[in-house]
């Protein structure tokens, strides 16, 4: 008798304890989510009193000082925001011009800095790839100097998961058609693969963008002209070249190759920009490690802190509040930092936490951190970072981002046994999740590193969830704190950071990445 109600007592005890972590993590989520932060935009006043805040929170789970002065890295960028009214857009062809009209036909993106006039002659690039490893260059042939690049905002089906998700990103493709003399891109998404529609991601053209103030740091050099088109009306671009979007569309959609071809007509623009200089923070805090030898070695667990502010109004709702992108991830992250308090772990690695700003910018306090590490770089070993994970529903499978990347992929799957979870890789690679958050500054110089989310299978009612979500509350201002959470879920997901950030500090050898990794590229190349 007395041994069931001590096992009673056990149980009861444990529900406590994971009630009351349920409840920690969510207060975390309430602080950084609530109207009255407006939406952590990077470089604001609230962004500053989220940062404080983290910082508070870093201070009361005992790490030391991992800033510049304190637990605060001051990050300088230079802001620009389109000056619409005073913007045009148009296309010349056979001597007539045809306006296109902003927010609706096309937007002008502001992560570069735009010439103040563009005038120049149009070529269509298929998918817009050169990728040496698989014998693609897609511009090979056409009339690229001098000219704007228009391209499918794709990859072929058939090329792998990695490959698609770097040479598809807007920093390496403008690495490639700069070399080929073009002076500036219109990106056309395929429809079916848009995470946002059209009529939601156009309101988001008014507000600010960012590049880092650090020229080293500015990955668009040189590009004069960068815009979106609305896939809805990209036949306005194709007019007498034979092609329609459909045809285009539909080629994709089977897998062949795409056309390439010059467009018979020239693209002019008027781009007036307001500037601005701005400062925003990193925050950073270290759980020194216990074993002398690899005390001074770190594994990163990484957050972006940073939402999208005050926009549009949606439903007449103006504050996107981004309590899962990614106040969600940056609770689960002191979650598991007060936790390694309380239980008194004593990783032998020392374990660097680190919330990054300016993710929604283009990862770039990641960048900036990557860059300018408050460590050294060579004492990194790894990156777990964690960015909208959505505790929508019961945590059965681990979706894992670079999950057979680099031999983390063992620590990851070792972890989630023990915790009876399942593991899957990215199901939906097109969206190239590896490379759109901030673990990718991290491999970039040569760190192996996992992302991680609640997964689902396809097909699912759980998919479903995850799909409704995406396309209504993704940068909307219904990510806030109103929408059904799964608690228990939330608190599994802090189970797996913490475990396995503390597998991987007590590796006895660093980790590496696989033999068979395109990303293994970055640890040869980097210079540490």
């Amino acid at each position: 008798m007395r041994t069931c109600l001590r096992l009673v007592l056990v149980l009861a005890l444990a529900a406590a304890v994971a009630h009351a972590d349920q409840k920690r993590w969510w207060a975390h989520v309430d602080f950084l989510a609530n109207d009255g932060m407006a939406g952590r935009n990077t470089g604001s006043p609230e962004h500053k009193r989220a940062a404080e805040y983290v910082a508070a929170q870093f201070e009361k789970a005992g790490l030391e000082l991992a800033g510049v002065g304190g637990y605060i890295q001051p990050v300088k960028f230079r802001s620009r925001k389109i000056d619409e009214a005073h913007s045009s857009l148009a296309l010349v062809r056979n001597g007539k011009t045809e306006a296109l009209t902003l927010g609706e036909d096309a937007n002008f993106s502001m992560r570069i800095d735009p010439a103040p006039r563009v005038d120049a002659p149009l070529v269509f690039a298929g998918y817009g790839l050169n990728v040496p490893e698989q014998h693609i260059n897609d511009f090979e042939g056409l009339p690229m100097k001098g000219a704007v690049v228009v391209y499918l905002s794709a990859a072929p089906k058939s090329l792998p998961g990695p490959l698609q998700a770097h040479y598809g990103s807007a920093a390496e493709r403008w690495t490639m058609y700069k070399a080929a003399g073009a002076i500036g891109t219109i990106s056309i998404s395929n429809p079916k693969s848009m995470d946002i529609p059209w009529s939601r991601s156009t309101l988001a053209r008014l507000a600010p963008s960012m590049s880092l103030a650090e020229p080293a740091l500015e990955d668009a050099v040189g590009q004069q002209f960068s815009v979106t088109m609305n896939p809805a009306h990209a036949d306005k671009l194709l007019a007498g070249t034979g092609h329609t979007f459909a045809d285009i569309l539909a080629a994709a959609d089977n897998d062949k190759p795409l056309p390439h071809f010059a467009i018979p007509a020239r693209v002019t623009a008027t781009v007036k920009v307001d500037r601005s200089d701005v400062e925003s923070q990193n925050v950073a805090g270290i759980l020194r490690g216990s074993d002398p030898q690899r005390k001074d070695e770190y594994v990163v667990i990484s957050a972006h802190l940073d939402h999208i502010g005050v926009g549009e109004p949606i439903n007449g709702d103006r504050i996107y509040n981004g309590a899962m992108d990614n106040a969600s991830g940056v609770a689960a992250m002191l979650e598991t930092a007060t936790e390694y308090h309380e239980k008194k772990l004593k990783p032998a690695r020392s374990i660097l936490f680190v919330a990054v700003t300016a993710e929604e910018k283009g990862e770039l306090g990641s960048r900036y951190f990557a860059a300018h590490p408050t460590v050294p770089r060579a004492s990194i070993v790894a990156n777990v970072n964690t960015d909208m994970f959505l505790p929508l529903f019961p945590l059965k499978t681990l979706m894992v981002l670079g999950l057979d990347e680099s031999d983390l992929g063992g620590d990851i799957r070792a972890v989630a046994k023990d915790l009876g979870l399942t593991v899957q890789a990215d199901p939906e690679p097109q969206r190239n999740r590896f490379v759109r958050s901030d673990q990718y500054s991290f491999i970039k110089f040569g760190i192996p590193a996992l992302a991680m989310k609640v997964g689902y299978e396809a097909n699912t009612p759980q998919a479903e969830i995850a799909r409704k979500w995406t396309a209504e509350r993704y940068h909307a201002p219904s990510d806030d704190l109103q929408q059904p959470i799964d608690l228990q879920a939330a608190d599994k997901y802090v189970d797996v950071l913490r475990e396995l950030s503390l597998r991987i500090a007590n590796r006895a050898d660093r980790p590496k990445w696989n033999d068979t990794s395109f990303f293994k590229r970055f640890a040869k190349n980097s210079t540490h």
